[in-house]
C-alpha cells in the first residue's frame, strides 16, 4: 500500500517529493555509517530521512536490511532520542499503519487522547478509513470500531461509531430541498428543543457529503441567523463539540482545519509534540504548501518561524527540513 492511497489528491502541493536520481544502496550505506560506532552524524540522518518520499524511505529501509541484516527503525531507535526519535520513526513508516498505530496510542495509553482520535477520524475520507480499518486488524487483531467504542462514551463514542463505518456521501451534486429539510431538522433537534437531539446532528453531520453540508449550512444560517458553529457551541459540550466543529470546519476547508490544528500544537505554555509530529509527518507529501499559506493567513506569521520559536535541536531542523518548500 504505497503513500497515495491514503490522500484526496494525487496532485496536492507537498514540501517533500521524491528525488529523482534516488539510490538506496548509497543512502542505506549513508545511514549505516552515520549510526556506526562512537556518536551519530544527525546531520545525516535528517538529510537523507527528511529529504526521500515515503516510499523512497521504505526502500531504503528494506536496502539496509538486505545489506547490513540489521533493522532501520530499531537503529534509530537506539542512537537517537526524544522527539527527533518520534520524528524519524514516523517517517519510516507507511500513512496507513502510521495512522492505525497513532489511533491504537490514542485509545490503548494511559487516557484517552480525544484530540488524536477527532483529528483522523472526523477528516479522512471513505477509502482512507476502510485503509486504516484494514491495517488496524491486522497490526493489533482487534476492532478499530470496538476499541474506539470501548474507550470512548456518550455522543462521541455513537459517532465514532457511525464514522468508523466510512459510509459518508461523496458525491459533488447538491440538493437544495433536502439541505432546506436537513437545516430545519438541525434547528428543531437543537435550539427548538427541549435539550438537544443529538441523534440528529450525529445523522447529518457523519453522513454528508461535504458540498451537501456546505449547503445545510447556509440554509441553517438563512432559517436561524446563528451559524452552525454557534448552534454547536451552545448545545454540546467536550469532546461530542469537538467532534461536530471538526467535522464542520472539515467540509469548509480541510486545508484551514490543519493550518488550525498545528497552530494549536504550538500556541501557549509547551508544545503538544505527538500533534506536531503527526500533522508534519502526514502532511508534508500531501498538501503542506497549502496549510503553510492558509497558517500565514490566519496567524501572520510563517509556520517555520513557530517551530523555530517552539522547537530546539535535532528535531527542529528536521521539521524544518520537512516543512520547507524549494520556492521558499
Amino acid at each position: 500500500m504505497d503513500f497515495w492511497t491514503l490522500v484526496d489528491h494525487r496532485h496536492g502541493t507537498p514540501t517533500v517529493k521524491p528525488i529523482a536520481d534516488f539510490q538506496p544502496r548509497q543512502d542505506a550505506e549513508a545511514l549505516r555509517k552515520a549510526m556506526k560506532g562512537f556518536g551519530t552524524d544527525d546531520e545525516a540522518l535528517i538529510n537523507i530521512l527528511c529529504y526521500r518520499s515515503n516510499f523512497q524511505r521504505l526502500e531504503i529501509a528494506k536496502m539496509f536490511k538486505t545489506m547490513f541484516g540489521r533493522d532501520l527503525i530499531q537503529d534509530i531507535k537506539s542512537e537517537t532520542s526524544g522527539n527527533f526519535r518520534e520524528l524519524l520513526v514516523a517517517l519510516l513508516s507507511r500513512p496507513t499503519e502510521y495512522y492505525a498505530k497513532q489511533l491504537h496510542k490514542a485509545v490503548k495509553g494511559l487516557g484517552t487522547d480525544e484530540k488524536c482520535i477527532i483529528e483522523i477520524m472526523c477528516s479522512l475520507n471513505n477509502q482512507q478509513i476502510r485503509n486504516v480499518r484494514e491495517v488496524y486488524e491486522e497490526l493489533f487483531k482487534s476492532s478499530l470500531e470496538e476499541d474506539l467504542v470501548d474507550d470512548t462514551s456518550g455522543y462521541f463514542r455513537r459517532l465514532l461509531r457511525s464514522l468508523c463505518t466510512a459510509r459518508r456521501n461523496e458525491s459533488r451534486e447538491i440538493d437544495v430541498e433536502k439541505a432546506k429539510l436537513d437545516a430545519e431538522r438541525l434547528h428543531e433537534a437543537g435550539e427548538l428543543h427541549l435539550g438537544t437531539d443529538e441523534a440528529v446532528f450525529n445523522e447529518i453531520l457523519a453522513s454528508r457529503s461535504y458540498p451537501q453540508l456546505l449547503q445545510i449550512f447556509t440554509e441553517y444560517e438563512t432559517l436561524t441567523g446563528n451559524t452552525i458553529e454557534k448552534a454547536i457551541e451552545n448545545e454540546f459540550s467536550g469532546s461530542i463539540k469537538g467532534a461536530l466543529l471538526a467535522i464542520v470546519q472539515c467540509a469548509r476547508s480541510k486545508i484551514n482545519f490543519y493550518a488550525e490544528r498545528l497552530y494549536k500544537s504550538m500556541k501557549g505554555l509547551g508544545t503538544d509534540d505527538k500533534a506536531l509530529i503527526r500533522l508534519v509527518v502526514t502532511h508534508c507529501e500531501v498538501d503542506m504548501v497549502e496549510i503553510k499559506e492558509s497558517f500565514l493567513s490566519h496567524y501572520e506569521e510563517t509556520l517555520e518561524t513557530f517551530i523555530e520559536d517552539d522547537t530546539s535541536g535535532n528535531y527542529r531542523r528536521a521539521l524544518i527540513a520537512l516543512v520547507k518548500d524549494e520556492a521558499d
